[in-house]
Formats: structure tokens, sequence, C-alpha cells
């Protein structure tokens, strides 16, 4: 009905169409795209309508020191986190059309009261662009891992390699260990990911030289090396061996996403999509109005070395053996296929069509969100606000305002999409409310968040039994009104 490279021009082209702003600058930047597909069966079930619904670009996450107690910095800015945040904008506003009693393209009334299900017949896909290479730094950047030599003392291998506690990572059962996965490198506070960790995990190459992984923030070294990363293992994870060759990384272990000078918060996309994959993509808060979590039926990856198993170990397996989960979740097992289509401007792409005139190449600084909402589609933002805005005069304007006006945020910033929640409650009759939002004195982002009983029961199963030492945003972040 769909094929890989089907689901690849089409979110390619949509990136073609959109304006310039935001896009890599040609020859000299790179960036990393993904997508959410939306599926619709035709009324005879022989052909299937595919829209995107939202597309993300971006390679960036920003430091622990720089995030925000008001909800209003994008912390991550991975296209896949991107792309995802705006499908929940787009879900937002098509759940407003439903309680409002106009059409709504994706949901119908549940079984329950002031629930709502997806229409027979939807479905959703998320695509990624895919690029896995990591280029090394140059000049005084310094390098996340050292290249791997076939002869290499204990000490090169660990230099400049430590690990550093983090203090707000909750409190890991003894005894426990955990499979997990994926990126982090120390490097600067607006934290540049000089290598998205897309989705495949820490992948090893394959002792035989076939075609190494996907994985995110990694390189391709030499047939009898890794794809390697400069993501850290999170703190009281079985540490990387940092031997030569296949040694080097423990593969299956949680990792923060890579950046410079601190350490992030922001999980590896691969960790955030395997997450998806049991709790489903929507959220907690929009948990409340629906009857069952909202999965992605499959996840599609553009052109860039790929290992199947090593995405199948990323996104399933190590969640596989989850039980006890509220009735409505379920462990689900999406389909995972390769386009044979390159994105244009990933990073191997760019680099072929480089120049020494045009000086070296780099990460986009922008990330660009578009999603199938009625107004203000194209969100483009820089260091975690709208592009233009920087900290110094988003803190003038809060100093007069005692908030930031909305012309700095991202409409998919935390305090946004929250702001679009309250107002699909607002727009809720009373009788028509949830169970879960009826009589309760909630006021915070936390509130709302916490009372979706099932999610957070689903979640709590979710990290008992697979992701025990996946970090917690300290609380005090998360109670903004």
């Amino acid at each position: 009905m769909w094929s890989p490279d089907e689901i690849a021009s089409l979110c390619y082209n949509h990136f073609s169409k959109l304006p310039r702003r935001g896009k890599p600058e040609t020859g000299r930047e790179w960036t990393l795209l993904a997508a959410v597909i939306l599926l619709t069966d035709s009324s005879d079930q022989k052909t299937v309508h595919k829209q995107v619904v939202s597309l993300g670009t971006g390679t960036k996450c920003i430091g622990q020191s720089a995030m925000s107690k008001n909800g209003d910095i994008l912390n991550d800015s991975h296209a896949e986190v991107i792309a995802r945040r705006g499908c929940v904008r787009y879900l937002t506003e098509q759940l407003d059309r439903a309680v409002s009693g106009q059409s709504s393209d994706i949901f119908c009334p549940g079984s329950e009261e002031g629930k709502w299900t997806v229409k027979p017949g939807v479905s959703f896909l998320f695509f990624t662009s895919g690029d896995a290479s990591i280029f090394p730094m140059t000049g005084s950047q310094a390098q996340p891992c050292e290249p791997v030599k076939a002869i290499q003392s204990e000490e090169s291998e660990r230099r400049g390699l430590k690990r550093h506690a983090e203090s707000d990572l909750e409190e890991t059962r003894q005894g426990q260990r955990i499979k997990t996965l994926d990126s982090h490198s120390p490097h600067r506070k607006s934290v540049d990911t000089e290598k998205h960790d897309v989705i495949a995990e820490n992948k090893e190459s394959d002792p035989s030289n076939e075609v190494l992984d996907c994985h995110p923030e990694v390189e391709k070294v030499q047939p009898s090396d890794l794809h390697r990363t400069g993501a850290k293992c999170v703190p009281d994870a079985p540490a990387d061996p940092l031997q030569p060759g296949l040694l080097y990384h423990n593969s299956g272990v949680l990792r923060v996403k890579p950046g410079r000078g601190e350490r992030t918060l922001s999980l590896s996309c691969s960790d955030k999509l395997a997450r998806w994959g049991v709790l489903g993509f929507q959220g907690a808060l929009l948990s409340h109005y629906l009857q069952e979590p909202v999965y992605f039926r499959a996840v599609v990856v553009g052109k860039c070395p790929y290992s199947h198993q090593a995405m199948q170990r990323a996104l399933k397996t190590r969640c596989s053996d989850v039980r006890d989960l509220p009735s409505g979740f379920s462990v689900h097992d999406p389909e995972i296929l390769q386009s044979g289509l390159e994105f244009p401007h990933n990073h191997t792409h760019t680099e072929s069509k480089h120049t020494h005139t045009q000086g070296r190449i780099s990460p986009c600084g922008a990330a660009i969100s578009w999603c199938a909402v009625s107004q203000q589609p194209l969100d483009v933002t820089a260091n975690g606000y709208k592009q233009g805005v920087t900290k110094k005069s988003s803190g003038h304007m809060a100093s007069k305002c005692h908030h930031k006006t909305t012309m700095s945020l991202s409409l998919i910033s935390k305090v946004e999409l929250f702001h679009s929640f309250l107002k699909l409650v607002a727009a809720t009759e009373d009788s028509q409310l949830p169970e879960s939002l009826r009589g309760k004195d909630l006021k915070t982002y936390w509130d709302y968040k916490q009372a979706a009983g099932p999610y957070q029961q689903a979640w709590t199963q979710l990290r008992l039994q697979a992701f025990p030492l996946w970090p917690r945003s300290p609380r005090e972040l998360l109670l903004f009104s």
C-alpha cells in the first residue's frame, strides 16, 4: 500500500516546499529531518492516503544550566523530538475540533465518557532521515571519542572520557541493572549534537564486515571497529569499556545526548522512541482525553549506514518483557523499514558537495517545526527560542511583562503546548470532561501530568522493568502554569 521510498520522498518534498528560513546553508551546513505521517485507508481499503502532519529538523539540545523553570525553552531540538512535539500540537487541535462538535480527521468518540479514540483506518508512521555519521571535531574542539587504533594504551583510550554523575537522576534500585541506549558528548553549553542520534542505539559493527548500523551519533571507523558515539551513559549505568575496536562501547544502555561543556538531561532519540512504543507518543496531557495511547504503526529510516538488528534492539527488545501495564497500554511492535533515498541536506551529502573555499561544514543552528494546524504552522527556533530572539532580549521582555511574550516562545515549548491543552479543557463542556479532570484542583503543568493516572502507572512500570536509570526532570522545572 506504501513503500519506504514513497514515505521518504513525501517528507523530502514537503521540506523542499517550506520557506527558506531555518534551512541549512547549501554546501556549508547540514541538518537532520524527521516527520510524522498520517495514513488513512480509503473506503474500499485499496489505497492509503499519506499526509505529513508534522515535520522537524534540528541537531542540538541545551545544557542543564540553561533549562528554564517556566517551560519556555526547548531543551531538545533534535529532529525526532521536534517532529513529535509538532504532532502533539496537531493532535491537540484535532481534539479541540472534536470536543467542539466540528469534524476531526482522526478522532471519534470512544466508549468511555469524555474519551476519544483514533478512527478505524487511521494510523501514524514515523520517519527519520537517519543520518548516523559523526564527524570529528577539529581545531580547538575536543574529540568526543579518540580514534580507535589497533594498539592503544589504556590511558589514551580513556583520556577525556570520564563520566560525571548527575544528582537529579532518579535513585537506582539496588542490584538492578539496565538495558537501554544512546547519545551524549560534552562540548558546549548550547549543545551541538555534532552527530545526531536518530534512532539506532550504540550499534556494533558486524564482525563479518556486513553493513553497519544507523546509530545516532556514531562514526564508522574501520570494519573491525564500532559505530562510535560521544554520548555518555547515564550515571550508574555500566560504563563504556573504551577498549579498542568492538569493545569500545556497551550496547543497550541509556545515554544522554552530546553537548559541549556540560551534560544535558536529554535522552537519546532512540531511547525516546522506545518509550513512545509503550506509553504512546501523545504524552501525559492528551492521555486524559484518549481511551488508549497512540502508537506509531511503523518507523522508516532514510538511507544511511543501517543495522536492522540494532534497530530492533533499540526500539523493541529492551521493552519486550514489560508487564502489568494499565488497560489500553501495551508493548507496541512497529514495523521497522529503511528507504533507499538519502536526505539531500544530511551530513554525508553536504560533505560530498562541499568545497574547501566554503570553509568547514557545521550543523545548522536552527530547528524547524511545521505541523498541519490552522494557525501558525511554521515555528523556527535557535538555542531553544524562536529564531532571532536572544536570551538577553527574551529576559528583557520578561522583566517588563512579568512573563515572556509569546513572540519569543516556540509554539512547541512545554508552556505553549500546556496552554493549548488548557484551551482544549476550557472548550470541553463540563458534562463531557474526562473523569480524570473532574473535581480536582489542578493548576500547574506538573499537576495535570500527574493526574493522568493510567499514563503515570504505565510509565512507572516501564521505568521499574526496563529503564530504572531514566533521568527525572527536576520538579521545579515543571511547576509553571
